[in-house]
């Protein structure tokens, strides 16, 4: 997954926050309000306030993670080469998780999405996991003095950035796609659940049999989710071959007309070490890749009852035009009609709402609100150009959805529209904080 106002006084300058692998928040007042929207948003999701990142404007981030036992939205943010850390209940900045590669450009001077980093980011207890630039696994101990944080990196063995990734409920197991590959692949590891000392270790690498995901077809995996229900992980696989059978999955031969699928995973019976090879659905085992209609995802999480939003794209399949309910029982799946184009998906149980970062949406990026009991579309809010990554409170029913700064500020990636500098009130990007209230103007509830 990839992404991209006037300045505010910073506490420490940017070489300061690297040198000491954190950053502190930043002091003085924004420019202007945040949450400025003309006209003002019609919506039950609301915009309350926006938190800007000190160092440098928000060019480039990745996926992004709530905490809600720790309180804390962490996200991955190559621009200041770290995982951000905000404090859910007073929604403001912590402090700065560094360490990472940042920002990688290509020879076109743009972001080279594939070797920068952080990339996906997930956490559990005290343990934070961040996928870098590297295709490297970052440890970092969040009840560690700052400067004592970093515990490991290990190596998957790719040569590309560690992307999207996955905890079990107990925190003991955790997958994580090496998107950029090719062929793509995903690695299962040991992770440190509740322990208090970090040793983590990688179990398999797991890739998908080349007739399903041929290699030199630039294909991918993308974003995992855990289902604690079916004790799977659930990977979204963006394009399948054969699916439709006689379908083009070469970008290099024409049009994609292929639709993508799911990668089924149960950890429990991965012990490696050594490879394993992933095939066709198996209704025995309840494992390996089960094709989708007319959905090429991305994103992917879970909801009630067993369902799994998956985000899909036109990026993908450009006749993909809707986002996917998929059902992990009985593998029912509906279509959400007239939202689309999403990166990061995120369910949010406090008001039982799926969220979508939907930066390919026809006529410009915008939030998803989508009623998870009902699957169908509440509303939808503008977002800067890019925003893709999003993320829920469910106490308070936060929504945190990150801004890239405008062109202007932080060159190619950044905002082409007003939007981001309304939402921010600066020029610099920020992580935009919605609530979604009811019709009397409080909070909604479970």
């Amino acid at each position: 997954m990839s992404v991209v106002r006037q300045r505010t006084v910073r506490s420490l300058s940017s070489l300061a926050c690297l040198a000491l692998g954190y950053c502190l928040a930043p002091t003085g007042a924004m420019a202007t309000e945040p949450c400025t929207f003309n006209p003002p948003l019609a919506t039950q999701t609301q915009c309350m306030t926006a938190v800007v990142i000190p160092g440098h404007g928000l060019r480039s981030f990745d996926i992004s993670f709530v905490d809600q036992k720790r309180g804390e939205y962490y996200l991955g943010d190559r621009s200041n080469s770290g995982i951000d850390v905000i404090d859910t209940h007073n929604l403001k900045f912590k402090r700065t998780i560094g360490g990472f590669v940042g920002i990688v450009l290509n020879g076109s001077g743009g972001v080279d999405n594939n070797h920068s980093g952080p990339d996906g980011v997930a956490s559990h207890g005290r343990w934070l996991y961040g996928g870098d630039g590297n295709s490297t696994l970052r440890v970092y101990d969040l009840d560690a003095p700052p400067e004592f944080a970093f515990k490991q990196a290990v190596s998957t063995g790719g040569g590309t950035r560690l992307d999207e990734m996955a905890l079990t409920t107990d925190g003991k197991r955790l997958i994580a796609a090496n998107n950029a590959e090719d062929p793509p692949f995903a690695t299962l590891f040991v992770a440190n659940g509740d322990n208090d000392t970090s040793n983590v270790s990688k179990i398999a690498k797991i890739t998908v049999d080349p007739t399903i995901l041929p290699a030199g077809n630039g294909l991918s995996l993308e974003q995992p989710a855990w289902d604690p229900g079916t004790q799977r992980f659930y990977t979204s696989i963006p394009i399948i071959a054969n699916n439709p059978p006689g379908c083009n999955s070469d970008a290099n031969a024409g049009p994609i007309t292929c639709h993508g699928g799911v990668l089924i995973t149960n950890p429990a019976t991965i012990t490696g070490p050594g490879d394993v090879v992933q095939g066709a659905y198996s209704a025995s085992t309840n494992t390996g890749v089960f094709p989708f209609s007319a959905c090429g995802p991305n994103g992917a999480t879970v909801g009630p009852n067993e369902n799994i939003m998956f985000g899909c794209t036109t990026a993908n399949n450009p006749t993909d035009n809707s986002t996917l309910v998929f059902n992990a029982v009985t593998h029912q799946q509906v279509q959400v009609a007239h939202i689309v184009g999403s990166d990061e998906v995120w369910f949010n149980s406090g008001d039982q709402r799926y969220y979508t970062g939907s930066n390919r949406q026809p006529g410009g990026a915008v939030l998803g609100v989508v009623d998870a009991v009902t699957n169908t579309l509440i509303e939808t809010v503008p977002q800067s150009s890019g925003s893709h990554s999003v993320a829920a409170d469910p106490q308070r029913n936060l929504i945190f959805v990150p801004q890239v700064g405008t062109v202007a500020a932080v060159g190619s990636g950044g905002d082409t529209t007003a939007v981001g500098s309304g939402i921010c009130g600066t020029d610099q990007g920020c992580i935009a904080v919605y609530q979604h209230k009811n019709g009397n103007g409080n909070v909604a509830s479970k």
